[in-house]
């Protein structure tokens, strides 16, 4: 069987951004692949997201994927029971909203397990959920 397209997904609206954190639920992150760069406005998170697609094409089992998420235009970013002191941390991104406040900025919250949470201010909602390849070990897990 072949491997699926790479998954490359934008944001601009609450609906969309709907999509991508359904992409990301249960995704893998570490304290040290969230990059926050606060010149360029930009915050980028490396993940390691669930792949459904082999199991809904006949497949028996999911797999992982390495993938970036990525936010411009973020004005600040804040976290929340994250520990950035333990870079290699395991946390589990549950999902994503957007909240306007400011038309048409507002504020993206990522959501963690055990209550972290990073709250991102943007001056207009642009994500990028890109994948970049699967995870070398295989594992679903």
């Amino acid at each position: 069987m072949s491997s699926p397209a790479p998954l490359k997904l934008i944001a601009l609206d609450a609906d969309d951004l709907a999509v991508i954190s359904a992409h990301v639920q249960d995704a893998r992150v570490q304290p040290s692949d969230i990059v926050w760069r606060q010149n360029e406005k930009r915050l980028v998170v490396g993940i390691n997201r669930l792949d459904w697609e082999p199991t809904l094409a006949g497949g028996t089992c999911s797999r992982r994927l390495i993938a970036a998420l990525r936010f411009d235009r973020v004005l600040a970013c804040k976290s929340r029971n994250i520990d950035l002191e333990a870079p290699n941390a395991a946390l589990e991104l549950l999902g994503i909203e957007f909240h306007v406040s400011d038309p048409p900025g507002g504020s993206a919250l990522l959501m963690f397990g055990h209550g972290g949470a990073l709250r991102l201010d943007v001056e207009c909602l642009e994500c990028e959920l890109t994948d970049l390849g699967t995870d070398d070990l295989g594992t679903a897990g």
